[in-house]
């Protein structure tokens, strides 16, 4: 495993002229992406009310309504993952770019102009669903260019800061969807939430898709003139031709999705669920520690520059191996101490997330570098981020939930045997 890692020491070209302008379009337009992802995940109620039947009369209709909302846009992330990776590797990463800030732009004003129910009928939820399969295409490519785009416009010496700004990016989207949620449900009246005030963060999400999209067009490509000028690969050319690489990065991201999910997502439920807190403080506690967890990124990825990847790698994953069943046995009916347990866990999570984009970068050589990135990557977030809520409400209803914190812990676990035998890579140029 160790030779599959191994890089160049040479740079087929110099880094990009303008490293804060690559920096800015991959950064604004991934908060854009993932602002239009969440926005639909915090209105979901509402758009379940106006889409979807009150009834259940017609047995299509719920059918339709579980898997939109669901499973469809974590089931297309992997395909848009290889599909936009493709692209990337094919026509350029600035291309892919472009796509996939159009296409989720596109998708959003599908969600903020979806007919209701009323009005339409089954169109309506069909509508949806295929909004939000774009959405997911939209976003599995997004990871898959964006983490090429980011890692490659990075000097000598700033590979773990750029690949920070992934997340950095994704938490910043996240909290301006939860706001302008917050702020609508505050200040309309349910009819008017009902009525039309569900549609504005979509409608606005599609705007905001158009600003990014200008950015995006004055970045520069980030594939060397060798590489531009050498033949394509194949849609499947990174899983045929690099098995190994593809399987690496399953294993380092396991351990990775799961904790993140688990305490970005569901911990404010879980909570709710195991230890009686207030939604209302879950909520509060969760954005703060968000928050929190932003501004930790660049420091984390400074950190890998200078003392290496594996060393935060291992922090984060030997640091969820043993702390993450005492930290969730720790909740208490009490707002401090969910604070404290989620900031806590932001710390260590850190040590995955501000560098993760640097370590799979690392992986795969140019030529295949966003496909082999995003297939392997965004399969594995469906597997293990994608079904964590599920997976801890599930063994609450069986009168199991103490297992989920092991659950949690053992995937971690797992990724700490790969990250073990990863050689470092954080000094050593990249292959462009």
């Amino acid at each position: 495993m160790v030779a599959i890692m191994t890089e160049t020491t040479r740079t087929d070209s110099p880094p990009t002229s303008r490293p804060v302008r690559q920096l800015l379009a991959a950064s604004v337009g991934n908060a854009v992406e993932w602002y239009d992802w969440y926005a639909y995940t915090f209105l979901a109620t509402y758009i379940a009310a106006e889409v979807f039947p009150k009834g259940a009369d017609n047995s299509l209709v719920p059918l339709l309504s579980t898997f939109a909302v669901f499973a469809v846009g974590f089931f297309m992330r992997p395909v848009g993952g290889l599909l936009m990776g493709a692209i990337a590797d094919r026509r350029g990463r600035r291309s892919a770019l472009t796509v996939t800030i159009l296409l989720m732009g596109g998708s959003s004003l599908l969600v903020g102009l979806t007919p209701t129910y009323e009005t339409a009928g089954v169109l309506a939820p069909v509508i949806l669903v295929l909004a939000r399969l774009l959405q997911g295409l939209s976003v599995g490519g997004e990871f898959a260019a964006s983490t090429t785009f980011l890692v490659e416009s990075a000097g000598p010496g700033r590979r773990g800061l750029f690949s920070s700004f992934q997340y950095v990016s994704t938490t910043a989207g996240q909290l301006v969807a939860s706001g302008i949620a917050t702020l609508l449900v505050d200040t309309l009246s349910d009819g008017q939430m009902n009525g039309w005030g569900w549609r504005v963060p979509f409608v606005l999400g599609a705007v905001l898709s158009l600003v990014g999209f200008w950015i995006r067009q004055g970045a520069e490509e980030t594939r060397s003139a060798e590489q531009q000028q050498a033949p394509r690969p194949g849609l499947l050319e990174a899983l045929r031709r690099h098995p190994r690489q593809s399987l690496l990065i399953c294993g380092i991201t396991a351990g990775g999705t799961i904790a993140y999910y688990t305490w970005t997502s569901y911990l404010p439920t879980y909570a709710e669920l195991n230890a009686g807190i207030e939604k209302s403080d879950a909520l509060l506690a969760g954005t703060i520690s968000l928050a929190f967890f932003g501004l930790l990124q660049p420091i984390g990825g400074l950190l890998s520059d200078r003392f290496g990847r594996r060393p935060l790698l291992l922090f984060f994953g030997l640091g969820f191996t043993l702390l993450t069943v005492p930290l969730l046995h720790a909740l208490r009916d009490s707002f401090a101490v969910l604070l404290l347990v989620q900031c806590a866990g932001m710390v260590l999570l850190t040590g995955f997330t501000s560098i993760s984009a640097a370590v799979n970068a690392e992986v795969f050589p140019p030529r295949v570098r966003a496909a082999g990135i995003g297939f392997p990557y965004s399969l594995t977030v469906a597997m293990f981020g994608g079904t964590a809520p599920y997976v801890g409400t599930l063994f609450k209803e069986l009168g199991h939930a103490d297992l989920f914190p092991w659950y949690v812990a053992v995937l971690c676990l797992a990724s700490s045997l790969v990250y073990l035998r990863l050689p470092e890579t954080a000094h050593k140029a990249l292959e462009r």
